[in-house]
C-alpha cells in the first residue's frame, strides 16, 4: 500500500454521516459491498470515502481508482473530491473516470504488448465514434452485396455490440446461428473487425475487451497496474458487464481493496450486457467481504418508499434491504387506467391544471417511457395553453417537417 505523510489536522469527513454511511467511509482495507438504495446518499459516501482514504490514512491519491459509467457522473465525482481535499489541480488527486476513459489511458500508456494479439495495433490507435462505425459498415455492405433491407446499419452495429458485450467473436456468433440472416451478420461482424484492425482503430466495446486482453496476456503490464492501484471503487456495480467485472479482478490480483457500490433493485440494463450476477455473487468472489446497507432515504416521502418497496420485494434476484425515511408521509400514490393514449394525455393535462390552480408556482415534470408518447401529451397541454419544455429530445411541433407542414 502506498502512503503519504499524514496531514497534522485532516478534515473530518465523517461528520454529518449516518452510522451506515460512516461505516462505509471508515472501511479501508479488504473487499466492501455497499448496497445503496435509491436516494441514500451513495455519491456522498463514495466521495467522502475517497477523501478519507487520502487525507486521514495517507493513501497516495493516484493509487485510488474510482470508476463510473458516464463522463458527467465522473466529472461531478471528481469535482466533489477535489473540493473536499481542497485540491487546486488534479495533480496528486485520485483517478476518477469512466471505464472507457480508464481503458484508453491504459492502452495508450502500456498497450504495446497487445500487438501480439491484435494485428496492426499501436498505442496511437483511433477511437471510432458512431459516424465512423456506420461509414465502415456501409463499405462492408457494399463489398458483400448487401443493402439496408438486410438490416439497418445501426441495428447491425447494435447486434455486434451485444455480441462483444457477451464476449462473442464472429466465429462464436456463426456457431450459434440458427438462420441465414444471423450467418450473414457474423460475416459482417468479421469484416467489421478486420476493418477496424486495418485502420488501427477501436470502437467503444473494444476499449474494454482489449484492456482485459492486455492484462490477461502480459504479466508485466498486469503487475505494473496492480502496483499502481491500491484501492478500487466501482459505482453502479449492478450495471457492470462481464468485461468490466474481469477488468476489476485483473487490476486487483495483488490485493482485495475493492469497494463496489450498487443496488440490485435498480438493475435495468440486462438488454445491454449488464450482468446482475456481478453484484449478487460478490460475496462468493470475496468470502471475507464486508457488506453495508444504505437504507435511509433522503429523497422521497414515506408513501413513495412503501409503494416502491412493495414492487421490488417481489424480485427474485435480490440481496434484500428495507428503505426508510424520517421525511413526511406525503400524498397518496394515484393510479389511473386510461382507455387509450389520448385519454391518458388529457388526464395528465387536467391533473396539472388542478395542481396549478392550488399552487401556481409549482414545477411539474412528466415522465414517459418512449419518445412517441410526447406528441399526445404536448397536444393536451396546448389545449390548456400551457407552455412546456421537452428535455433530452425535440418537441413534436419544433421539428422542421412539422413546422413546414404548419406553414402551408
Amino acid at each position: 500500500m502506498l502512503k503519504l505523510g499524514l496531514s497534522p489536522l485532516p478534515m473530518d469527513f465523517l461528520s454529518g454521516l449516518n452510522p451506515q454511511q460512516r461505516a462505509a467511509v471508515e472501511h479501508v482495507d479488504g473487499p466492501l459491498l455497499i448496497l445503496a438504495g435509491a436516494g441514500s446518499g451513495k455519491t456522498r459516501v463514495i466521495t467522502h470515502r475517497i477523501a478519507h482514504l487520502i487525507s486521514h490514512h495517507g493513501i497516495y491519491g493516484p493509487s485510488v481508482l474510482a470508476v463510473t459509467f458516464t463522463n458527467k457522473a465522473a466529472g461531478e465525482m471528481r469535482e466533489r473530491v477535489q473540493r473536499l481535499l481542497d485540491l487546486t489541480s488534479p495533480v496528486g488527486g485520485p483517478n476518477v473516470s469512466t471505464f472507457h476513459s480508464f481503458c484508453v489511458k491504459m492502452l495508450r500508456r502500456d498497450g504495446a504488448p497487445l500487438a501480439d494479439l491484435r494485428r496492426g495495433f499501436t498505442t496511437s490507435f483511433h477511437i471510432y465514434d458512431d459516424d465512423d462505425q456506420v461509414a465502415l459498415l456501409k463499405q462492408i455492405y457494399k463489398k458483400l452485396g448487401l443493402d439496408d433491407q438486410f438490416m439497418k446499419h445501426r441495428a447491425a452495429l447494435s447486434r455486434i455490440s451485444q455480441a462483444k458485450s457477451q464476449r462473442q467473436a464472429p466465429q462464436d456468433l456463426l456457431k450459434v446461428s440458427a438462420d441465414p440472416k444471423t450467418s450473414r451478420l457474423a460475416k459482417v461482424y468479421e469484416e467489421y473487425q478486420l476493418g477496424l484492425e486495418a485502420a488501427n482503430a477501436l470502437d467503444f466495446d473494444d476499449l474494454l475487451l482489449e484492456a482485459v486482453r492486455l492484462l490477461r496476456h502480459d504479466a508485466d503490464t498486469r503487475k505494473i497496474w496492480n502496483r499502481r492501484l491500491s484501492h478500487l471503487m466501482i459505482d453502479e456495480y449492478q450495471d457492470t458487464n462481464r468485461s468490466q467485472y474481469e477488468l476489476m479482478r485483473l487490476l486487483s490480483q495483488s490485493h482485495t481493496n475493492v469497494a463496489v457500490v450498487g443496488d440490485e433493485d435498480q438493475s435495468i440494463y440486462g438488454w445491454r450486457g449488464a450482468d446482475i450476477r456481478n453484484i449478487l455473487d460478490f460475496e462468493k468472489d470475496y468470502p471475507n467481504a464486508a457488506v453495508i446497507r444504505l437504507e435511509q432515504n433522503y429523497r422521497s416521502t414515506r408513501t413513495i418508499l412503501e409503494a416502491a418497496s412493495r414492487v421490488v420485494e417481489r424480485n427474485k434476484a435480490r440481496k434484500g434491504k428495507t428503505l426508510w425515511t424520517d421525511g413526511e408521509q406525503g400524498d397518496p400514490v394515484c393510479y389511473y387506467e386510461a382507455a387509450d393514449g389520448e385519454q391518458e394525455a388529457l388526464f395528465i393535462a387536467d391533473t396539472i391544471e388542478k395542481v396549478l390552480a392550488r399552487k401556481k408556482d409549482t414545477r411539474i415534470a412528466i415522465l414517459y417511457r418512449t419518445n412517441f408518447q410526447s406528441r399526445q401529451i404536448e397536444e393536451a397541454l396546448r389545449r390548456y395553453m400551457r407552455k412546456y419544455i421537452v428535455v433530452g429530445g425535440f418537441s413534436f411541433y419544433q421539428r422542421a417537417e412539422v413546422k413546414d407542414a404548419l406553414r402551408t
